[in-house]
C-alpha cells in the first residue's frame, strides 16, 4: 500500500502533456483481439488497467508486449475465451472481452466485472444486445456465460438507457454479426467514436458514432493495423480542473479542445481564464488563475457533450473555495458522493440530499489524512490536497493508478509538493 503527500498552497506553473484516454484504450484494447494478423495500439496511458488487460490477454494465449506507450497484439494464437476470474474482478471494463471473445469464438466466458463501487452498473443491456443478436446467456458461479454456436445475427437494438459499455461491447460483438445492426439510443462520448474509428481501421464498417444511431454492417474479415488512441479528456480536465484551484498558469498539451467544451465553459462561468491554442503540433488549454475566489455555479452531470461524470468529484474540490454556494447534480450514478466526507474532513461544507450535494465555500481547507474511495475521488482528495493548507495524505492510490499516469511526476513538473510513499 501507499499513499500520495500533497504539501498544498503551492500555485502551479508550466505545460503538463495528457495521456492516452483511458477509456478508449479498455474498449480498444479487446478489440484489437478480434483482428487477423496482430495490432500495434499506440498512446497508450501506463496506468493499472492497461496492464491487468496485458496479463489477461497472456492468460487467454495472445502474444502480448508493452513499452509502456505502445502494444502490440496478436490474438491469432489463442483458442481460450476464458477470462481469468481474478484478473478479469478487479477491473470494470473486462465487460468487453465478452461482446470480443462471443463474435470470434462464438462463445466467451467473464466473470463479473470489479473495479470502482460507484453505484449500481448492471450490465442487463450488455446482455440484452448480446441475446437480440442471437447469443444464448447465463450465470454460473459468478461468470457471466454466453454462446452463438450458429453464429451472431445482425438485429436492430434500443437501448433503454444511454450506456457507453453497453454502446461498444454491442459494436464488438455486432461486427461479427451477419447482416446489419442498428443500436438506437446510443452513447456519443469520445472513446464510443475512437473505438469506432479503430474497428473500421481494422476492416468493419461501423457508421454513425457520435450520434444516437450507430450502424453496423457485420461479417467482414478483420485485419492487422497500427492505431493511435485518442487523449484523455478526464485527464486533461483534471488537470484545468488542479490549475485553477492551486493557482497559478497552466497549460495542459496534447487534447481536443471540443471534448472539453463542458468543463471549459464551467471554468470560465467561475470567472478563471481559459484559452485555447494550436501550436502546429497540437491543441493546447491554458488556464490562468489569480487565486481570487470564484463565483459559484451549478454542475450537472449529463452524457456527453454534458458535462462528464468523472470530473463531477474533482471540480466539487475546486467549487469549495467559491464565494456563493454550488450545487452539484449527479444524474449519471446514485453513489458518486463519497469523496464528501473526506472533503469535509478537509474543512469543506457540504450537505449531501440524494443526489445534489450543496457546496458552501469556505476560506480554506486544511492538509489531514484521507482515503481515496474510487479513481474520481482520488482525483478529488488530489485537487483538495493541492488547494489545502499542510500535508494531505492520500491512501488507496491504487485507484488514482487505474486512470491517472505518474499523476505525481506530471504534478511535480509543474511545482507541486507531491510525493508517492510507503505506507
Amino acid at each position: 500500500m501507499q499513499k500520495l503527500k500533497i504539501r498544498g498552497g503551492k500555485p502551479l506553473f508550466g505545460t503538463v502533456s495528457v495521456s492516452g484516454a483511458k477509456n478508449a484504450a479498455v474498449g480498444i484494447l479487446p478489440a484489437a483481439l478480434m483482428a487477423g494478423g496482430g495490432c500495434v495500439i499506440e498512446n497508450l496511458p501506463d496506468i493499472e488497467d492497461v496492464r491487468l488487460f496485458m496479463d489477461i490477454f497472456r492468460k487467454m494465449g495472445a502474444d502480448v508486449e508493452f513499452d509502456g506507450t505502445s502494444m502490440n497484439i496478436s490474438g491469432e494464437g489463442m483458442r481460450n475465451p476464458k477470462a481469468d476470474f481474478e484478473l478479469v474482478g478487479r477491473m470494470r471494463a473486462s465487460y468487453y472481452l465478452l461482446g470480443s471473445m462471443l463474435g470470434r469464438f462464438g462463445r466467451a466466458e467473464v466473470a463479473l466485472p470489479g473495479g470502482c463501487f460507484i453505484g449500481v452498473r448492471p450490465i442487463d443491456l450488455h446482455i440484452k444486445g448480446m441475446e437480440a443478436l442471437g447469443a444464448t446467456t447465463w450465470l454460473e458461479r459468478g461468470v457471466l456465460m454466453a454462446e452463438a454456436p450458429k453464429g451472431l445475427k445482425g438485429a436492430d437494438i434500443y437501448l433503454d438507457t444511454v450506456s457507453v459499455g453497453a454502446t461498444i461491447n454491442i459494436m464488438l460483438a455486432a461486427v461479427w454479426a451477419q447482416g446489419q445492426t442498428i443500436i438506437a439510443n446510443a452513447a456519443k462520448e469520445p472513446h464510443v467514436v475512437d473505438v469506432a474509428n479503430f474497428l473500421n481501421c481494422i476492416g468493419a464498417s461501423v457508421r454513425g458514432a457520435g450520434t444516437d444511431v450507430i450502424r453496423i454492417n457485420g461479417g467482414r474479415e478483420l485485419r492487422g493495423c497500427s492505431y493511435a488512441i485518442i487523449p484523455d479528456q478526464i485527464e486533461a480536465g483534471t488537470y484545468m480542473i488542479a490549475a485553477a484551484a492551486a493557482g497559478g498558469d497552466v497549460t495542459v498539451r496534447n487534447v481536443i479542445p471540443t471534448h472539453l467544451e463542458a468543463v471549459t465553459a464551467k471554468l470560465m462561468e467561475m470567472g478563471y481564464s481559459v484559452t485555447e491554442g494550436d501550436d502546429g503540433r497540437e491543441f493546447y488549454m491554458q488556464v490562468r488563475s489569480d487565486g481570487q475566489r470564484p463565483r459559484g455555479v451549478n454542475v450537472r452531470t449529463l452524457p456527453y457533450p454534458g458535462f462528464p461524470t468523472d470530473l463531477q468529484q474533482p471540480i466539487m474540490a475546486l467549487l469549495t473555495r467559491n464565494k456563493d454556494a454550488s450545487q452539484v447534480y449527479e444524474t449519471i450514478f446514485e453513489d458518486r458522493f463519497k469523496h464528501v466526507p473526506y472533503l469535509c474532513r478537509m474543512g469543506a461544507e457540504i450537505s449531501v440530499s440524494g443526489r445534489v450535494a450543496t457546496v458552501y465555500g469556505v476560506d480554506g481547507l486544511s492538509g489531514c489524512p484521507v482515503t481515496a474511495t474510487d479513481l474520481r475521488a482520488g482525483a478529488s482528495l488530489v485537487v483538495a490536497g493541492l488547494m489545502a493548507e499542510g500535508v494531505t495524505a492520500i491512501a488507496n492510490v491504487d485507484y488514482i493508478d487505474r486512470g491517472y499516469e505518474n499523476i505525481e511526476g506530471k504534478l511535480r513538473s509543474l511545482g507541486a509538493d507531491v510525493e508517492r510513499t510507503d505506507n
